[in-house]
């Protein structure tokens, strides 16, 4: 498809991951796109991000494989210690000969700042893609042409479309939807990176590793070619603040953990500041397109963060988005229902079983018991195969595979 000259872009509110990798994917297509980012300047919070094999496929279709891998770190091992007795509950391997077998692509995490940076590199390579920065949309209006956007400056921008990819506390989805702030889970993250160096011997490895204890859980893996380790604590609390950028409150964090093996305290300990953020998601919908403005990522499926798939669903969401626009041209409307069609049942069944495994995480007294009974005596095929629905679960135009 060639764009003409005259045509407006398709907008784009939030220049976060799953933005520019829609504006990426639809370049591709050629498609003008525009994305528009409320901060001054661009960037992500300092986290890490789990990669499942299904997004590796995305990375392979955006052709950006061999720039992600380049920064990756690829993990040996997915392993569940029991926080507090110190046992291992299970060890599922990564990225083996067996793994590749079931796979295809393989398993990586990466350092959420890399990621984002690969994804705007790629865009700056494409003449089709555009960005401005320190424009807050604050409403949107759609005419039979397209969709004018209505800035805090008081300006105005028209676009073919929009795409609301401006994550959980989404300002698009608020005047589409109507249907109110995210739900609350009742479940803190402090987050925070450790030089590789700092890291206590005996948790120095190759693996994501997950210490499960009553109502907490500790993870820590190795980013940034393993340069850095990435640690999230999460605990049960009723504290509420917005936000990715809330400082933690250490003395809550000790008191949670209290309890905990020792290995769990020597990486506890060696932070000083921790970076909150309180997890929510919502309930599963069936409908975020409305004419020529449709969702992407959190703004249409936000989850808790138990599956590590939010970023993963977001890039999957773009591939199949522009996927949909290639194949209606323009019609628009035609195309972001199509996409949604697509999309809803596989982003539900994340978001909900995302809930699912915070429950399993933190797990205590006879629960816990039961976990490590089901998942100790599993074996990597068994592990594989309860995996294949999400990470061999879509196809390379971002489809379901039923």
């Amino acid at each position: 498809m060639t764009i003409q000259p005259n045509e407006h872009p398709i907008l784009i509110a939030g220049g976060g991951i799953g933005g520019f990798a829609a504006a990426l994917a639809l370049a591709q297509t050629g498609r003008a796109v525009q994305v528009i980012e409320q901060s001054d300047e661009l960037g992500e919070v300092g986290a890490g991000i789990q990669l499942g094999p299904n997004v590796f496929r995305m990375f392979k279709v955006l052709g950006i494989t061999e720039a992600i891998n380049d920064v990756a770190v690829f993990p040996d091992a997915l392993v569940m210690m029991d926080a507090l007795s110190g046992e291992q509950i299970t060890r599922i391997p990564l990225n083996t000969e067996l793994f590749q077998k079931h796979f295809s692509y393989p398993y990586g995490v990466i350092y959420r700042p890399d990621l984002h940076q690969v994804l705007i590199d790629a865009c700056e390579e494409q003449p089709l893609v555009t960005h401005s920065l320190g424009q807050k949309i604050v409403r949107y209006a759609e005419h039979d042409s397209g969709v004018e956007v209505h800035l805090e400056s008081g300006e105005s921008l028209n676009g073919a479309a929009l795409i609301g990819a401006d994550g959980l506390w989404s300002t698009i989805r608020g005047q589409m939807r109507e249907d109110g702030p995210p739900t609350v889970s009742g479940h803190i993250a402090y987050r925070a990176v450790l030089p590789a160096g700092e890291v206590p011997a005996t948790s120095l490895n190759n693996s994501v590793v997950l210490w499960a204890g009553p109502k907490t859980h500790l993870v820590h893996y190795p980013l940034h070619r393993g340069d850095i380790y990435n640690l999230v604590s999460v605990f049960h609390s009723d504290r509420y603040e917005e936000g990715w950028n809330v400082f933690g409150d250490t003395g809550e964090l000790n008191r949670k953990f209290q309890d905990q093996n020792s290995a769990v305290h020597a990486m506890l300990d060696k932070i000083e500041d921790w970076r909150m953020w309180v997890l929510c998601d919502r309930e599963p919908a069936k409908n975020w397109s409305c004419g020529r403005v449709t969702l992407l990522g959190d703004a249409a499926h936000p989850m808790l963060q138990y599956l590590a798939q939010g970023a993963c669903m977001a890039t999957e969401d773009a591939v199949c988005l522009s996927s949909k626009v290639d194949q209606y041209g323009d019609d628009l409307d035609m195309a972001f229902r199509a996409y949604q069609a697509d999309r809803y049942l596989r982003t539900g069944r994340v978001q909900l079983t995302a809930r699912f495994y915070g429950d399993i995480y933190h797990a205590g007294g006879v629960t816990a018991e039961l976990r490590a009974m089901m998942l100790g005596g599993r074996s990597a095929e068994q592990a594989y195969q309860g995996m294949k629905w999400l990470y061999d679960g879509v196809d390379e135009a971002g489809c379901q595979i039923l």
